[in-house]
């Protein structure tokens, strides 16, 4: 029991860090980001709504409100995270090491969190 609230602590630590990181460089450093956003073929003006995605999902699994609400917000990352390491991957081959962390952090703190945090 143990070893897997680490784990799960771990993961949503990580994941809470990467996807905060990235909330701040899309306030702060839009026209980096704008550009990044262009080179990997995604449109710019989804930056700022999946900011404010990103830190409602990160709201409702700290939070704890709901089941269904935490699902979601996982569904949310792991589908950011998965698209984000498909696109560094597919389109440069490099940089896609944050996205893979992240991924694996959103993997991990879902199944570990079902069993410690209902």
């Amino acid at each position: 029991m143990k070893t897997q609230q680490s784990i799960y602590w771990s993961a949503l630590l990580v994941l809470t860090g990467i996807m905060l990181f990235s909330v701040y460089k899309y306030f702060t450093q839009y026209e980096m980001i704008s550009g990044f956003f262009e080179h990997l073929n995604y449109p710019t003006y989804l930056i700022y709504p999946l900011a404010i995605a990103k830190i409602l999902g990160l709201i409702a699994i700290w939070g704890n409100f709901s089941s269904w609400l935490k699902e979601w917000a996982y569904a949310g990352f792991f589908f950011d995270t998965l698209l984000a390491f498909f696109a560094h991957y597919i389109t440069d081959g490099h940089n896609y090491l944050f996205a893979f962390i992240g991924l694996i952090a959103t993997l991990s703190a879902y199944f570990m969190g079902r069993e410690l945090r209902p």
